[in-house]
């Protein structure tokens, strides 16, 4: 049984996080911003009123969760804001960037003495953050700050290796949620993907960048 914090755990793919690491017996530490019914009827413990991208709320959190040792963090937090070459403003895409790549560093800075040698580090990425892979443009906001949050993974991938701590940036799939207007696979699946692929992490894949999947993606 592991303790397992999760951002962004009221809805879409953290809530189902929250449901399946309680259900397989996971001590759950659920963060988000507010707390629904449906996270507040997992019975997991809530810890709302944090927003990754405020600073004061991330030292919150890290002053709640003082004394418990965590065996996994998933930054799962996450924001977009769809916008094209004519329309992309650029306070929406620094929303964007505070929330998808800044929030996952400064969660995991806040909490890096609080998980355990030899515990993992997930970050909910994508695979539009791919440089490689993109072959259809658009999202500039979104795209750039998942790109961004790519590079912060392989940095803490570094960092935390004498902490014994490995790292995963992971895509989900195109996840049927409020942020994809009801598009794509269920949150279930996905999060049970996500869950696959942090299982399996060891200190020799760190860093790896994977769809939910197990596909190995490009960067």
């Amino acid at each position: 049984m592991a303790t397992v914090v999760i951002t962004g755990a009221n809805r879409g793919i953290g809530l189902e996080l929250c449901r399946q690491c309680a259900a397989r017996g996971d001590t759950v530490i659920a963060v988000c911003r507010s707390a629904g019914n449906e996270l507040a009827a997992l019975g997991v413990e809530v810890i709302d009123g944090i927003d990754v991208a405020e600073q004061r709320d991330v030292t919150a959190l890290a002053s709640r969760l003082r004394g418990r040792e965590i065996d996994i963090l998933i930054n799962n937090a996450g924001i977009l804001r769809a916008d094209r070459l004519d329309s992309a403003d650029p306070d929406a895409m620094l929303a964007q960037y505070r929330v998808n790549a800044i929030g996952p560093l400064c969660v995991t800075r806040a909490l890096r003495g609080r998980i355990r040698n030899g515990g993992k580090v997930g970050i909910v990425s994508s695979r539009v953050g791919s440089i490689a892979d993109n072959g259809s443009g658009g999202n500039y906001g979104y795209r750039a700050s998942k790109a961004a949050a790519n590079m912060i993974g392989t940095n803490l991938m570094h960092d935390l290796e004498p902490d014994g701590i490995s790292v995963a940036l992971l895509h989900p799939g195109m996840v049927a949620t409020d942020m994809t207007r009801g598009n794509g696979i269920a949150p279930a699946e996905a999060a049970a993907g996500i869950l696959a692929r942090i299982d399996e992490l060891t200190p020799e894949s760190s860093g790896g960048f994977w769809h939910a999947n197990g596909e190995r993606l490009p960067w």
